[in-house]
């Protein structure tokens, strides 16, 4: 509840003028009734058509009341619930930009998808129906109990059998419904997930021709999802009915009871009248009631996931959530190394995980270049990650020029360091504008200096529209070489103090790869790089190179200081280049 109290708080006022005109449209329901009643034992039976034109007149006033209240209603509610929608969805989102990835991690891609659209729905259309008829169900089932009973206590025995069995019969729907609709929920999350993957991944579907077997995962999550939605509808269809039939047969008693009474001479025709009006709108509000409660369950449902995302990343765990000691830029002029590792162990299961990083220990300093190889599965990635505070170490020190990162926040530390991923990203759009998202202020000639020093101006100028030309989803239209260029000329535009290439020129060729690295230390002298690689012949130049080995340093030095002294190089050099090259470089 504490999640929702700051919506509570903002359109609580609103709320409450919706919930006034719903209680004066509800008003002007409940008086029909008993008006009609009026207007047929004291006009309609008499003869008296004064009186007829009397009652008749304020039924046509208070109908008129009621509807300009339920217009007033519906505008209000309308309002509140697109926004609350609206704020909600944003919040949701902004929240999930604000998790690390600790945290990001733990949810599945496809349901984060579902929570910000069909959960978010879910609540913003039940907020909608509260301030609509939802409102009005229970004032009007609660007042044409009353009047109906002040009418006429002898008919109100059928309202004492009828009313606690339909009651009954909602409490049962809500409690059935209630893990019905989380498992239709989870069944939605697993086909956006298929869907998801499905599409990432359409080109190596189309390559290795999988179409059949595609087809039959997404037709096995659909016939799940199908088969969850029947079974839920289908314990959900027997309450409404069930519930019409209860307050129709009180109906059918009211009748017969009214006519063996009229007939007696102890009752008006015009009470009974009134009563079976006042029964059709208990039947009216109950349905409601029902229906509000089938919204409720998937309403809550929804909610519950939404505040799992919300209430995610509260604990120690959460690097957004520490209170940085400092806020300001670390100071970029320091005799201290531009960046190092103290004995530092990191686990993505926190501290009682199995660890990935092992008391790793290392400087750089400002302007250097530091190759980083190691096999898959080493901690390279992993390694590089702490460095922007992506995550944070799980024992030891990470500092940049000399300062703890954890005592200044996230924000600070990546105002100075750029990283190009692994997995190229890049947005539709122009290039321009993909080049542009690493520094929002960069000017055209920064742009395309920075293009040049990734060695990407070339195919750029080359294009028809050059650096408008527009790039599809993913950059779909370009091949893997240009598209790691570009994402290099994004990350070198925001001029940071360290640029970190993980495994980013894997698609380049020899000669396009060592011009990169030249263009790189023109561009910015006191750039410190961080270069992780699959191939020796990407970090032989560097100023040294961090063999990583089952997330622990085996060897840091020169390539030449490495081939006689780590026997983890060695084998990866023998792989790479043979045995003869490792004979002629080490000697007989």
């Amino acid at each position: 509840m504490r999640y929702m109290s700051k919506y509570i708080r903002k359109y609580g006022v609103s709320f409450v003028a919706a919930f006034l005109l719903v209680s004066g449209e509800a008003a002007c329901d409940l008086l029909l009734p008993t008006l009609m009643a009026h207007l047929i034992d004291r006009g309609v039976r008499l003869g008296e058509m004064d009186v007829v034109l009397r009652y008749g007149g304020w039924m046509l006033l208070i109908t008129a009341f009621g509807a300009l209240s339920a217009t007033g209603r519906n505008i209000v509610s309308s309002h509140v619930s697109q926004r609350f929608g609206a704020e909600l969805r944003g919040d949701l989102f902004r929240r999930i930009q604000s998790l690390p990835f600790a945290n990001v991690n733990r949810f599945d891609r496809a349901s984060l998808v579902t929570r910000l659209t069909n959960d978010i729905t879910q609540v913003q259309n039940f907020v909608n129906g509260m301030m609509r008829i939802f409102a009005k169900a229970p004032l009007l089932g609660i007042g044409a109990l009353i009047f109906a009973v002040r009418l006429n206590p002898q008919l109100s025995v059928v309202l004492a059998i009828v009313v606690p069995v339909v009651a009954a019969l909602i409490a049962l729907n809500m409690k059935i419904g209630f893990p019905l609709f989380m498992r239709v929920q989870r069944s939605l999350d697993r086909l956006n997930g298929i869907m998801r993957e499905y599409l990432s991944g359409v080109r190596v579907v189309k390559a290795f021709n999988r179409f059949a077997y595609e087809t039959d995962k997404f037709e096995g999550v659909n016939e799940s999802y199908r088969r969850q939605s029947i079974a839920t509808m289908r314990a959900m269809a027997p309450f409404s009915p069930a519930i019409t039939l209860a307050v129709n047969l009180g109906i059918a008693g009211v009748v017969w009871l009214g006519g063996i009474r009229v007939h007696a001479g102890s009752m008006e025709v015009g009470h009974i009248i009134a009563f079976v009006n006042y029964m059709t709108q208990i039947l009216f509000s109950l349905m409601t009631i029902s229906m509000v409660f089938n919204m409720f369950v998937r309403a809550k449902a929804s909610t519950g996931r939404i505040v799992e995302v919300l209430a995610e990343g509260e604990g120690a765990t959460a690097v957004t959530q520490q209170a940085p000691a400092r806020e300001t830029v670390v100071p970029s002029e320091t005799e201290a190394p531009r960046v190092s590792f103290e004995d530092v162990a990191f686990s993505y299961d926190g501290p009682d995980g199995e660890p990935v990083l092992k008391g790793v220990s290392f400087a750089c300093r400002a302007g250097e270049t530091i190759g980083i190889i190691g096999s898959t599965g080493a901690g390279k990635s992993t390694l590089v990650n702490l460095v922007p505070r992506l995550y944070d170490a799980t024992r030891g020190t990470v500092r940049i020029d000399g300062v703890d990162l954890t005592a200044l926040s996230p924000e600070a530390v990546r105002e100075r360091v750029a990283i190009v991923p692994q997995a190229t990203v890049l947005f539709s759009g122009t290039i321009l504008d993909n080049i542009r998202w690493g520094n929002e202020r960069a000017t055209r000639e920064e742009i395309e200096a920075a293009a040049r020093a990734a060695s990407a101006h070339g195919f750029v100028s080359a294009l028809p529209e050059g650096y408008e030309a527009k790039l599809g989803q993913g950059g779909i239209n370009l091949s893997g070489g240009q598209k790691q260029r570009l994402s290099i000329a994004r990350a070198l535009v925001r001029r940071p103090d360290i640029l970190i290439l993980d495994d980013c020129t894997s698609a380049l060729d020899a000669v396009t790869e060592a011009a990169v690295k030249e263009a790189l230390k023109a561009y910015e002298g006191r750039l410190t790089c961080l270069l992780i690689a699959q191939r020796i012949s990407s970090v032989i130049d560097a100023d040294q190179i961090v063999v990583m080995d089952d997330g622990q340093v085996a060897g840091i030095g020169t390539h030449a200081s490495l081939l006689r002294e780590c026997r983890v190089y060695q084998e990866i050099f023998r792989s790479q280049m043979g045995q003869e090259a490792m004979t002629h470089v080490t000697g007989p």
